[in-house]
C-alpha cells in the first residue's frame, strides 16, 4: 500500500527563514518524486512510529545540513493531488522554521539542483504547486 494513494498520508512541510526576511528554497531535480524543477521549501513524510517534531528536525538536517533553532507550528492543509494520474490526499502540517544560514548547505545534491534564499517578495519561478497557498495561508505569519 501506498502512502497518499492508498491511504492518507502525513506530511511535514516546512519553510526554514534566517530571522531576517530570507527564506531557503530547493530547486527540485530530476531524481525527485515530482515537480522536477520546481522550487520548494522543504518537506518529509511522518513515518509510522516517529514524532512530527522528530521529522521537522530529521528532514531539515537531511535537506539542509544544519539544525533547527526554534519553530512555530502554522497550521495543517487538506493536499489534493494527482500523481502518475493517480489522486493523491495528504495532510500537511505547516511550519516556519528559524536556522542559522551560516550552516546550510545543499544536503541532497542528488535530489536538488540547488538551495537558495529568497525574499518573499523576490520568490523564484516556477514554484512548487502547493507553496503560493501555503503563502496565501500563512503570508502575515512569516514576516
Amino acid at each position: 500500500m501506498k502512502k497518499g494513494q492508498d491511504y492518507t498520508g502525513v506530511t511535514i512541510v516546512y519553510t526554514c527563514h534566517d530571522g531576517k526576511g530570507n527564506f531557503l528554497l530547493n530547486k527540485r531535480g530530476l531524481a525527485c518524486r515530482d515537480e522536477q524543477g520546481m522550487w520548494d521549501p522543504g518537506g518529509g513524510g511522518l513515518e509510522f512510529g516517529d514524532t512530527v517534531e522528530n521529522t521537522l528536525r530529521k528532514e531539515i538536517a537531511e535537506e539542509y545540513s544544519t539544525d533547527v533553532l526554534s519553530y512555530e507550528f502554522l497550521g495543517f492543509r487538506d493536499v489534493h493531488r494527482e500523481h502518475g494520474g493517480k489522486k493523491t490526499h495528504w495532510i500537511a502540517l505547516d511550519f516556519k522554521v528559524l536556522v542559522d544560514p551560516s550552516k546550510v548547505k545543499n544536503g541532497e545534491p542528488h535530489k536538488f539542483d540547488e538551495v537558495k534564499w529568497f525574499t518573499l517578495d523576490a520568490l523564484p519561478t516556477p514554484l512548487h504547486s502547493q507553496y503560493p497557498k501555503f503563502l496565501e495561508l500563512y503570508k502575515d505569519r512569516l514576516n
